[in-house]
């Protein structure tokens, strides 16, 4: 048996649990959103480094082909070869789009594009140059070169182009340590950022953790109260139920030792007064018939209602306690009470008998006699059947006990109801013995039938009046089958006997 703390509605977090678990839960968002910037700022950086180079190694390009274009050009001077003309022709057909490429790399840079600017003006005067320059040659031939390279200009446009390579170069790099430096203060900002994130969910989760580990330990005590107080009601329950249980058969003994002892005094005591009286209105009557007949008439019937009053004693004496089973034994005892049920009922009643039964002692045999009572008006009453067998046997030291009918069988919770009385009280007296009832269906389904085991001999127990004292183990739930509807009556004990005094 145990009690439960579970209400039917649906338990929840307590309100600060609640707030404690969407607060992490918001860190960790937040700290999502922070790693996801720091990963799109760590892409720009490395998109900058990436331009940078670019930028670098074009404005390299462009230097390249500028000093290949005019080395070019003083070797088909000197050769006169046209072979030596191919990275002029290169220059020409990569410049534009060179110039092209570093317009949209620094797009975003309005002082590079003004240097950009500056040195496509220098190149483009150098290409003009050298193109002067080549028609110079194939019109007046080398020595007019040779002057016009003589001249300054022409190595200063080279020189000014060298110098803007570098300039860009430089303010390229400038430029990208700048937007490093940026970055990385960024980055700093956000790993403390993170780092304090972080901290914070730690501290949450730890607070929250602590706060369930409270609430499970709380539960876990609470439980183990509850356990306590269920295993503590339980040991109280099987206590009050056997000390019930004894008292139950206690007073089924003092009732039997009641019943016997009040038996005998009405036989004894009750039946000479019966039986004096009866004498003396015989004699008087025999006297007064000659000359007083209306008076002997007066005693004639007080003499009938004297025989009414001796049945009944008899009646009362045999509910009270058989005197066939004290005389002639629990064989005699049952064959007899099962013809008279018979010629009372009309139900037909069969009593076997099997192995010295008569073996019993008062108790196991008073027990055995009123479990059949009890049966048998449970049959007369609620069974309609046609048929009953009274079986007894003798199985070593212990009394087997099965009646059984043909009737309409038990019903299956009837039996448990609190107002079973009758078969409780059947169960009590088994136990009382040491012994055992079962009540269950027929063969078949068909009927009812109830089995008692009674040992002929209780261990450790004396015999006698105190046994009703003994605490009798209690059976198990399937011991006892339920039956019908629940009964209990008055032993029927059978009309039609002779009135004759006892």
């Amino acid at each position: 048996m145990y009690f439960t703390t579970d209400s039917a509605a649906k338990p929840g977090l307590p309100f600060y649990k609640t707030l404690l678990c969407l607060l992490c839960v918001l860190i960790l968002v937040v700290n999502g959103i922070s790693l996801a910037r720091n990963l799109q700022s760590l892409r720009s950086a490395n998109e900058l480094q990436h331009q940078g180079a670019r930028v670098s190694d074009k404005v390299q390009y462009l230097n390249v082909l500028m000093m290949d274009a005019e080395s070019s050009l003083h070797g088909h001077f000197l050769s006169g070869a046209e072979s030596y003309l191919g990275p002029l022709r290169t220059a020409r057909a990569e410049i534009n789009t060179q110039f092209a490429e570093l317009q949209n790399l620094l797009a975003d840079s309005p002082s590079q594009l003004k240097n950009l600017a500056q040195l496509r003006s220098l190149t483009d005067r150098k290409l003009a140059s050298m193109d002067q320059t080549l028609a110079v040659y194939r019109s007046g031939g080398l020595g007019d070169v040779v002057k016009i390279a003589e001249t300054a200009e022409s190595q200063s446009v080279m020189d000014e182009i060298r110098l803007l390579v570098v300039i860009i170069a430089r303010e390229q790099s400038e430029l990208t340590a700048a937007r490093s430096a940026a970055f990385y203060k960024e980055y700093h900002n956000a790993v403390v950022l993170g780092i304090g994130i972080n901290l914070t969910a730690i501290l949450v989760i730890a607070l929250f953790y602590r706060l369930i580990r409270r609430s499970v330990f709380s539960r876990v005590l609470a439980q183990r109260a509850l356990e306590h107080a269920n295993d503590t009601l339980e040991s109280m329950v099987v206590l009050r139920t056997e000390q019930l249980a004894v008292l139950s058969r206690h007073l089924i003994s003092v009732s039997e030792e009641e019943k016997a002892k009040l038996a005998r005094e009405l036989h004894d005591d009750m039946g000479a007064n019966l039986t004096a009286i009866s004498i003396d209105i015989n004699a008087v009557t025999e006297r007064l018939r000659p000359e007083h007949a209306p008076l002997a008439a007066m005693l004639e019937r007080a003499r009938a209602t004297l025989v009414d009053t001796v049945q009944l004693k008899r009646r009362i004496v045999e509910n009270l306690r058989p005197s066939l089973l004290d005389n002639l034994g629990l064989a005699a005892a049952l064959h007899s009470y099962c013809d008279e049920y018979t010629q009372v009922t009309g139900v037909d009643c069969e009593a076997l008998i099997d192995g010295d039964v008569d073996a019993a002692g008062p108790m196991q045999a008073i027990a055995v006699f009123r479990i059949v009572q009890e049966a048998l008006n449970n049959v007369a009453k609620y069974a309609h059947a046609r048929h009953v067998i009274v079986h007894l046997a003798r199985e070593g030291d212990d009394l087997a006990l099965e009646v059984s009918d043909d009737g309409v069988g038990i019903d299956i919770g009837a039996a448990r109801e609190p107002k079973s009385h009758g078969l409780l009280g059947m169960r009590e007296r088994a136990l009382l013995l040491g012994g055992s009832l079962k009540i269950k269906r027929g063969v078949n389904g068909i009927g009812t039938c109830v089995e008692a085991l009674i040992p002929l001999v209780q261990q450790g127990a004396p015999q006698g009046a105190s046994a009703g004292m003994i605490s009798a183990p209690h059976p198990q739930a399937g011991d006892r089958i339920p039956s019908s509807q629940p009964c209990s009556t008055l032993p029927h004990i059978p009309q039609g006997l002779d009135g004759q005094l006892r």
